[in-house]
């Protein structure tokens, strides 16, 4: 593959790692913040419990008792909703973690291929000098055995 199609090619699979990369960093964002919305829903269900617990201290009817337990169980199912959303966007994280990984693969191959296309053509380079050298110096020995 010439060298040129081999730069367009590492320019390429650059942009893909780019992009990649960019989706990983969306997705531990988002797995990030589905971990702080259980926290949240946990701590004000905590707190909610504290001011049933307060509340039953002094004494509470049974329609306020049930409001109680009625917003604890919504509650408890946003935080199996939330529980649900950290999962998927774990998983989300491995995904993206493991495409980047693979796109980070590619440009190391293609990297390596580059090096080696560089080097073959600066051998080919050199020899081309040297091959200039050696008749540039055969041509005036030539002329100075002539001459002289």
């Amino acid at each position: 593959m010439p060298l040129k199609q081999l730069n367009t090619l590492h320019r390429y699979e650059q942009d893909k790692e780019k992009k990649a990369a960019q989706a990983l960093q969306t997705a531990e964002f988002e797995y990030q913040q589905n971990i702080e919305r259980l926290k949240s829903v946990s701590d004000y269900r905590l707190e909610y419990m504290k001011r049933l617990n307060a509340r039953s201290m002094v004494g509470i009817d049974s329609a306020t008792f049930s409001h109680f337990h009625a917003f604890i169980a919504k509650l408890d199912n946003a935080a199996g909703q939330v529980d649900i959303a950290i999962m998927q966007s774990k998983a989300m994280v491995e995904k993206s973690k493991q495409l980047w990984l693979a796109q980070r693969q590619k440009i190391q191959a293609v990297e390596l291929l580059l090096d080696k296309k560089t080097q073959a053509l600066t051998i080919i380079a050199n020899k081309q000098e040297q091959k200039m050298f050696d008749e540039i110096a055969t041509q005036q020995f030539v002329r100075r055995k002539m001459l002289g």
